[in-house]
């Protein structure tokens, strides 16, 4: 009886296994691209209401979508050392109440958007989701090594999503936030594919580190990077931003393009795992958009 209810797990540890299916870490990275936005768009400081009610209906929209493609993927999940230890994978959530919890989740933030923003917003981040779980997670993630090109669609809505909580319209500014975040995408998660090309290639994701050499893939990082920092650059005129926001934009613009450049540069010398260091670019990457998008919503408050 003793080892029966050990076995039993605690309300906290149930609370974390929920937690950890909504991949938390991805959540507050689309929240930050969302507040700048509403920054940008405002041209001062926000409501704090309508920050607070566009955060919580934005998080637990993110969340929602991120639980949904737990569920659906945790037989690749299982496949890769990196994500063997996430909750679908241990059993440690029954799949009825998985779903029912993101099916909650997604619920609930559009309404808490629609009511609480507006219906613009809610509508969007409702197909932010669809396209996630249906288009990416369902389709392109496992057919096509273009997959995070056109499933990272997804996660570009954030900065459409707190634009329109603020003006309840789309306008240009926001879609070039949209696409930065587009081109920012492929390379940011090839770099992570080729840290774990093993793990994608064991699961039969055909992810481009899997099909292709790296090189090849390194060159494709290098394009998409100068993509994204031409687009960074055009919210300039567009939005009609003061200094702040070219100068810190073009800075960080030069960093990640040299941190792109001395991967490829590696990838060619022929080195590969650790001597590659992708995971470098990884991590310049995550830091180069929180910057850039923090310099978008301090720059009307100083301008």
């Amino acid at each position: 009886m003793a080892a029966e209810a050990s076995s039993t797990p605690t309300v906290a540890a149930t609370m974390k296994a929920y937690l950890a299916l909504t991949k938390p870490r991805i959540v507050e990275l689309l929240l930050v691209t969302t507040i700048p936005a509403m920054f940008l768009a405002a041209g001062r400081i926000p409501e704090p209401a309508l920050v607070a009610v566009t955060l919580i209906g934005g998080a637990m929209s993110a969340a929602g979508a991120n639980s949904f493609n737990s569920i659906i993927d945790r037989d690749i999940d299982e496949q890769m050392r990196r994500t063997r230890r996430r909750p679908m994978v241990r059993h440690l959530i029954p799949k009825r109440s998985a779903y029912a919890f993101a099916w909650a989740l997604t619920v609930a933030s559009t309404l808490i958007l629609g009511l609480g923003a507006n219906w613009l917003s809610a509508g969007l981040a409702l197909l932010a989701t669809a396209y996630y779980v249906f288009v990416y997670t369902l389709w392109l993630k496992r057919t096509t090594p273009s997959n995070i090109v056109w499933g990272g669609i997804a996660g570009c809505f954030p900065p459409l999503i707190g634009w329109t909580a603020v003006t309840d319209a789309v306008a240009w500014p926001p879609l070039i936030l949209f696409l930065i975040v587009f081109w920012w995408t492929p390379p940011h998660t090839w770099a992570l594919g080729l840290r774990y090309r093993d793990d994608y290639a064991g699961a039969a994701v055909p992810m481009l580190p899997v099909v292709k050499e790296a090189p090849y893939v390194t060159r494709q990082i290098l394009v998409y990077s100068v993509l994204m920092i031409a687009t960074s650059l055009l919210l300039w005129p567009v939005a009609g931003t003061g200094w702040l926001y070219p100068v810190v934009a073009g800075a960080m613009g030069v960093w990640i393009l040299v941190e792109a450049v001395r991967l490829d540069q590696r990838a060619r010398a022929g080195q590969t795992d650790a001597a590659l260091q992708p995971m470098r670019l990884f991590h310049a990457s995550n830091t180069y958009l929180a910057v850039v998008f923090l310099a978008a919503a301090l720059d009307p408050l100083i301008s």
